[in-house]
């Protein structure tokens, strides 16, 4: 078989397979075997390594990852692409390809199901218009992953991997980074894309910390905080977190002066650790005023 990334087999099997992208799944097939090095190298695939792959599409990844894998599970929405997917990956043996959603599937028990790994790897070019809701999902459902190595939209790896103070930093900044430490792979042109996306893309490995990098008290009294912080990001954090845990003003008043935290600060100012800060803070006055079970 040709080379499986290069735009004329990927056109060629599109073509003989009647195959048509679909815009609702965000179909952009990579072809682009620099960047496809790249994706491998920077996701740390060893031969003892479980690699689950999210929308393999036509199999450009997950041959690559194959090649140096003990084992790939490839999860693809698309019934469509099935048949060619165990066309264009016939010749391995390491690979189990499941029509699934990825957003359905229990991939704690996925893992279980296939023991005997050193490592488990995650990896996937995510279609854009999702790609938040499967990092989340993973990291909320404590997937036992070491690392999530993801081409996604540039802009997003951006606010991913911000610091505090700048524009990109928000929500989506302090949750990633609550759970994971960002390391940039590669820069991808919008032009290594079949068919071309109207943006460009990064890839990101994000590896998952053995420990938190902060430990609240109360998980959800921390998102709690830092969804209301973000929420209207040009209030100070006495207005913005008025009402969070069931609050008035003045008690977010009085427990932004105990957590030591400014009250005319704005949520783009707060490291990890003073949003944990702040959490415990809101914890110990739920449990010395109130009294009664923390609703969030």
């Amino acid at each position: 078989m040709d080379k499986l990334y290069t735009p004329g087999t990927i056109r060629r099997i599109i073509e003989n397979h009647g195959f048509r992208l679909s815009k609702s799944l965000g179909q952009n097939f990579l072809a682009d075997r620099n960047i496809i090095d790249k994706i491998i190298e920077g996701s740390l695939i060893g031969e003892r390594d479980l690699v689950i792959e999210i929308g393999p599409g036509i199999g450009v990844l997950t041959e690559a990852a194959a090649a140096r894998a003990g084992k790939v599970i490839a999860v693809e929405i698309d019934s469509r692409l099935i048949p060619i997917l165990n066309e264009t990956l016939s010749d391995f043996d390491n690979v189990e390809i499941l029509n699934q959603d990825i957003l359905k599937t229990d991939l704690c028990k996925l893992i279980a199901d296939n023991p005997g790994f050193d490592t488990v790897r995650i990896i996937g070019n995510l279609p854009y218009y999702i790609t938040t809701p499967i990092v989340m999902k993973i990291l909320e459902d404590k997937v036992p992953a070491d690392s999530i190595t993801i081409m996604l939209q540039k802009e997003v790896a951006d606010r991913i991997r911000a610091n505090p103070g700048t524009r990109d930093y928000g929500a989506l900044s302090v949750a990633v980074q609550y759970y994971c430490t960002v390391e940039i792979v590669a820069h991808a042109s919008r032009e290594v894309f079949i068919p071309k996306p109207n943006v460009d893309s990064s890839v990101i490995r994000l590896d998952i910390r053995k420990a938190r990098a902060a430990a609240p008290r109360d998980e959800a009294i921390f998102f709690a905080a830092v969804k209301a912080a973000f929420g209207q990001r040009r209030k100070t954090l006495l207005n913005a977190l008025s009402g969070v845990c069931g609050l008035a003003k003045d008690e977010i008043g009085q427990v932004l002066n105990e957590a030591a935290i400014e009250p005319e600060r704005r949520g783009e100012t707060l490291s990890i650790a003073e949003y944990a800060r702040l959490a415990d803070t809101i914890f110990d006055h739920l449990q010395i005023h109130k009294k009664t079970q923390i609703i969030v």
